[in-house]
């Protein structure tokens, strides 16, 4: 998943060196904007999939749990 992240990053990137180069900027100008974007976007994406891979991790323990406790049986159901 940290691959997809990077490589869209990336992608994101070289597209903002595109744009601003065709705004007439300068050279460090366009390499500091796009950086900048870059490191944004990547850690934004990270933790947003960091999240995502937590809530799927909690609910599918819950499954889990939940489907032990019917095929152990509880005081309920005994």
């Amino acid at each position: 998943m940290n691959k997809i992240v990077l490589q869209f990053g990336l992608l994101v990137f070289f597209f903002s060196i595109i744009f601003f180069t065709q705004k007439g900027l300068p050279i460090e100008k366009i390499l500091l904007n796009s950086f900048a974007i870059f490191i944004l976007l990547t850690t934004m994406l990270s933790l947003i999939v960091i999240g995502i891979i937590k809530a799927i991790n909690k609910n599918s323990l819950n499954k889990i749990e939940g489907m032990s406790e019917q095929i152990a049986g509880n005081k309920e159901n005994e």
